[in-house]
């Protein structure tokens, strides 16, 4: 089994940026599929971010050149840098793990609001 914590939401103005983490717990991390997902009131959850195992990324046009994911194996962590946030971006913040080729492990949550 795998836990799930991400931490670093908060309020921050349009422009501004935020580091989310995802702290992992269970065994073989190093060798999963890790990816960030976002749901904002109303709409739907979306994939924008994902990490291989291997540590190649791929971003959805609506984070592309604005976030960056990474991973540290040695910390069981995967992180989220967000810049130039704008009013959009605010959701709810997801990090998922790959469960037998599908995101099946998922973490609570972290509130991420832009303002103006």
């Amino acid at each position: 089994q795998v836990q799930l914590v991400e931490s670093g939401g908060g309020l921050v103005q349009a422009g501004g940026s935020l580091r989310l983490s995802c702290a992992a717990s269970g065994s073989m991390f190093a060798v999963k599929a890790m990816a960030w997902y976002r749901q904002a009131p109303g709409k739907q959850r979306e994939l924008f971010a994902d990490i291989t195992s291997g540590g190649s990324a791929n971003y959805a046009d609506s984070v592309k050149g604005r976030f960056t994911i990474s991973r540290d194996n040695a910390k069981n962590t995967v992180y989220l840098q967000m810049h130039s946030l704008k009013p959009e971006d605010t959701a709810v913040y997801y990090c998922a793990a790959e469960r037998l080729g599908s995101w099946g492990y998922w973490g609570q949550g972290t509130q991420v609001t832009v303002s103006s």
